[in-house]
């Protein structure tokens, strides 16, 4: 048996049983496949099925305020993928009137659909013949075959979908790919790989060589970025001051206006500093309270960050109002904000 088949033969006895994959239906495939990009399957089920719930056709997540998909997708992160989705949705109810793109050039078009997303919508539902290339099928093909050209280049990504499309099953695309990448993210696993059990065994080129914890080869290294924020919670009474950002990570949801230090400062240091005294100029307040330190970890960037509560009668600041306590539920906000308004009852 060729590599493909034994695929296909280790399949069926051991895949998850997962919604998308009991529908040929291409939005639903689309949504999943968008969820899951850089997301674990089990954090990312419920958010699938809570957007097919409130969105079952491309028209409707492609008439819903921004507010709307963005509060659904709030916590799972790399917003832009929720953006990328509603800006797609429209775009498919506009150029194919609401009926999903047909061919792998044409779902390639949307926005924030790469080449691995485009081959799995393409293959299952269409059937098409095209590979997936993820960080588990990566993982599988360098430890089987021995590929020691590094994942995150060029040339990488080029050898590995030559070789992923070399061992496709053309006859059944869908279900070699689905196989493929089930197989890396529960047998061949990052760590501690069922080995004893794994039906390569006696090919794999990394059992072979002992050298499974080598395998996949990256050559760059992810520079961390560390942030210091001092969240402003400016209430006048029962209202808090609340602002939409309009770019970066959290392009889109609401947040409180912040300062920024390039180190982390005492609290005495932040008061007396330039930034603090500039914000604050000629308005009178009081501070009611200083929040724990909240660390929240990004792949890019860690951000530590303090919530201060101050009371202030009369204030204004650009592209920020205020709005009922009660009401900051209703907008869409960042993990980190969502936690501290969790943690403290901010209601």
């Amino acid at each position: 048996m060729n590599f493909s088949e034994i695929l296909l033969q280790w399949y069926p006895f051991n895949k998850r049983e997962l919604p998308w994959r009991n529908t040929n239906n291409p939005y639903f495939i689309w949504l999943s496949e968008i969820i899951l990009q850089q997301t674990r399957v089990e954090q990312g089920l419920p958010y699938y099925l809570k957007f097919i719930q409130s969105f079952p056709k491309v028209a409707d997540l492609a008439n819903a305020k921004e507010d709307k998909v963005l509060k659904l997708w709030q916590g799972l992160g790399y917003y832009s993928r929720a953006r990328n989705l509603h800006y797609s949705a429209k775009y498919i109810l506009e150029y194919y009137d609401g009926i999903f793109p047909k061919t792998y050039s044409d779902i390639l078009s949307l926005k924030g659909v790469g080449t691995y997303t485009a081959a799995a919508i393409a293959s299952f539902s269409y059937g098409l013949p095209y590979a997936v290339v993820d960080g588990n099928v990566i993982r599988v093909l360098s430890r089987v075959f021995g590929i020691k050209t590094p994942s995150d280049t060029s040339l990488g990504r080029k050898e590995y979908q030559h070789v992923a499309q070399d061992l496709l099953n053309k006859k059944n695309a869908a279900d070699n790919n689905q196989a493929i990448m089930e197989f890396g993210a529960l047998q061949c696993t990052p760590k501690l790989p069922k080995c004893t059990s794994c039906p390569f065994i006696s090919n794999c080129f990394a059992y072979q060589t002992r050298s499974i914890g080598a395998l996949p080869v990256k050559c760059k290294k992810i520079r961390i970025r560390k942030r210091f924020l001092n969240y402003l919670l400016i209430q006048n009474g029962k209202a808090i001051i609340l602002g939409k950002r309009n770019e970066g990570i959290w392009k889109g949801l609401y947040e409180f206006p912040f300062i920024e230090y390039a180190n982390k400062k005492s609290e005495k240091a932040i008061i007396s500093s330039a930034e603090w005294i500039e914000f604050f100029k000629n308005t009178h307040y009081k501070i009611e309270s200083v929040s724990d330190e909240f660390i929240h970890k990004l792949s890019h960037q860690h951000i530590y960050a303090k919530f201060w509560t101050v009371n202030i009668q009369d204030f204004e600041l650009k592209n920020h109002s205020f709005i009922k306590n009660y009401r900051i539920k209703d907008y869409p906000v960042s993990r980190l904000t969502d936690k501290f308004l969790k943690e403290y009852n901010i209601t």
